[in-house]
């Protein structure tokens, strides 16, 4: 039996490399000011339809919300095997808490209609909320199991799953249609096709190709069989303005505090056998060792 699978991602800040500068005075993320990764565990979720792919056969769409930069994402997800890629982007979409984010998410899933899985990372290191997939389930009205290391069995219209719990795991089956939330546990994401690569290197959206004088298509190999990338907003998806951005978002952040670590005091130990014994000497005072 082959699967319809959806996979969320999501364009991250990327933040091994945070600074002072990471945060509006709003309250949110200053985009411009960090390198954006495609966000680690949605890789994980990517791959683990891609697996399901592999073995059962089916069709693999990808859908991102975020702004036209974001379209790099859905470029990596077709040159791993996604059979098709959708950017949900608009400027009323900007400032979505996760009520917002999965609003929108749900509604664009809900104009894709026919699917088996939605799948998504469990959560974004730009955030940490691990909120948007369960509440994207919630508004789709389907099954949800969060937090997935191992998909077990898939047979039929049923789903079998190993899920990480505090202390252990536990083994979780249930119907499909299900949203599943995937760990960083749970695989190794693939490297891109070469060809792969090659085939989509040029992928676009339509206002990425509209943005193009012909000066510069007559010197590159983009034409509008590159326009690939599906471009929705709100209006495409049915999405109520009240629902989205700012608007639809309840969480508001009230104050902003920069944080500065400085290092305290330290003592250097000297590499030499009185030096290893004076230091063991004095954690065994303070009661740290003994």
């Amino acid at each position: 039996m082959e699967y319809k699978m959806i996979v969320l991602v999501k364009q991250v800040p990327d933040t091994k490399n945070i600074t002072g500068q990471a945060m509006k005075e709003d309250g949110t993320v200053n985009r411009a000011a960090l390198p954006a990764i495609f966000n680690p565990e949605d890789l994980n979720a990517l791959e683990e339809a891609l697996k399901i792919k592999d073995k059962f056969g089916g069709k693999i769409s990808i859908i991102s919300m975020g702004p036209p930069a974001a379209a790099q994402v859905l470029r990596e997800s077709l040159f791993r095997g996604a059979d098709e890629v959708i950017l949900l982007s608009d400027r009323k979409f900007a400032g979505a808490d996760t009520l917002a984010t999965s609003y929108a998410l749900a509604m664009a899933i809900k104009k894709i209609k026919d699917y088996d899985i939605v799948l998504c990372g469990r959560q974004a290191i730009d955030g940490d909320t691990a909120q948007v997939g369960p509440q994207t389930a919630e508004k789709l009205n389907v099954n949800q199991i969060t937090c997935v290391d191992k998909i077990v069995e898939l047979k039929n219209k049923e789903i079998k799953v190993e899920r990480s719990i505090e202390g252990g795991y536990e083994i979780v089956k249930t119907k499909l249609p299900v949203l599943l939330t995937i760990t960083g546990e749970a695989n190794f994401p693939r490297p891109f096709s070469a060809k792969k690569v090659l085939k989509y290197k040029y992928a676009v959206t339509p206002s990425e190709m509209s943005s193009y004088d012909e000066e510069y298509l007559k010197t590159t190999e983009i034409d509008q069989s590159n326009v690939i990338i599906k471009l929705w907003d709100h209006s495409e998806v049915g999405a109520k303005e009240e629902q989205i951005g700012l608007a639809g978002s309840p969480t508001k952040v009230k104050q902003i505090e920069s944080v500065v670590l400085e290092a305290g005091e330290f003592k250097n130990i000297d590499n030499t056998k009185p030096g290893l014994e004076e230091l063991i000497k004095e954690l065994m005072n303070e009661h740290i060792l003994g």
